[in-house]
């Protein structure tokens, strides 16, 4: 079973990428909040990887941190929820949010979040709702220098967009001003804005 990934990405999109390892390249399905923290093509990457086998198909699923990983083996230990729905709950709710919501039984802000319907977020909270305070707790330490390197990957970001610098600068820091507490997804959608004159 492959269990961690460190190489080079060839290609990506919002829901996968191609990690050249000594020639080979694996394609890795990711949440999109992973797409938006990846590197452009040629950068290097390190992914925490879950192996799913079936019969007819084996895939990979990657994560950039131990909480996403553990949240989806969590999610996928569900009854009724593969990998698949598994990916599309974190890619449309970040981990934080979603530790938050099966915690406080918030059914209404799962059900938001699309291909989860009342029963699924349901059963969501009941299997998770008490296992989600330990996560929480090992959850939060990556994020001590988040604060300073959150403008470091929306530079970043804009850049593999094809924007100068300068504009890229002038987006971010306006949008950081304008609500500087948003996700990274918040801030990125906020600074395109202001950057196309929206």
């Amino acid at each position: 079973m492959i269990g961690h990934l460190r190489g080079q990405i060839l290609r990506k999109s919002p829901q996968e990428v191609v990690v050249e390892v000594a020639g080979v390249g694996y394609r890795v399905l990711i949440p999109v909040s992973s797409f938006y923290r990846l590197g452009g093509e040629g950068d290097s990457v390190s992914l925490r990887v879950h192996t799913h086998v079936r019969e007819d198909a084996l895939a990979l699923y990657g994560f950039l941190t131990a909480g996403e990983q553990s949240l989806f083996e969590r999610l996928i230990g569900v009854a009724g929820v593969g990998p698949k729905l598994a990916l599309n709950i974190l890619s449309g709710i970040e981990a934080p949010e979603l530790t938050a919501a099966l915690r406080e039984a918030d059914v209404a802000r799962l059900t938001r979040v699309p291909g989860v319907g009342k029963k699924t977020a349901e059963r969501l909270v009941l299997e998770l709702r008490d296992k989600m305070p330990a996560l929480a707790a090992s959850e939060g330490t990556p994020s001590s220098g988040a604060a300073t390197g959150l403008k470091d990957d929306l530079l970043s970001a804009l850049a593999n967009l094809g924007y100068s610098r300068p504009e890229a600068e002038k987006g971010v820091e306006r949008a950081l001003r304008e609500d500087g507490s948003a996700r990274f997804e918040d801030l990125l959608r906020r600074a395109l804005r202001i950057l196309s004159g929206r």
